[in-house]
């Protein structure tokens, strides 16, 4: 059944803030995994049993929204709804679990990452009413 999620970009717009995702990039030169494929990698489903076990709310979420492409189907990406100030618990929580003392990830196969609200808002015109659909009539 399909299911519709967020680009990342739309995401930190409505948070109004910079956010936090997680990637999951696969070896160059593999085929991409299906949707459901994604629920089987084990490094994500071990993240993702942390971050439930530690009531951090998650979920599936695209790429930045890019007007020249169509699609590309879902890559693995998760945003993690915690904000990014090292003074806040769960954000300490999580940058702990993830990262060494040094910032480099515990976790082989996975990406911390974070997108700054002001790269975001380089496509807020994408919120304008009927913005996709017009873009689509055009494509």
């Amino acid at each position: 059944m399909p299911m519709l999620i967020e680009y990342l970009d739309a995401i930190a717009r409505k948070k109004g803030r910079d956010i936090l995702f997680l990637d999951f990039p696969q070896e160059k030169g593999t085929d991409s995994l299906s949707f459901d494929d994604w629920d089987l990698v084990p490094v994500r489903q071990q993240i993702i049993a942390w971050l439930d076990s530690n009531e951090i709310e998650w979920r599936r979420c695209g790429r930045i929204a890019n007007e020249n492409m169509m699609g590309g189907g879902y890559q693995g990406r998760i945003y993690v709804d915690v904000p990014i100030d090292i003074n806040n618990p769960a954000y300490q929580k999580l940058s702990d679990y993830l990262e060494t003392s040094d910032g480099d990830m515990k976790f082989e196969g996975a990406k911390f990452c974070y997108l700054p609200l002001v790269v975001a808002m380089e496509n807020a015109h994408h919120d304008e009413p009927g913005f996709w659909d017009r873009w689509a009539e055009n494509f």
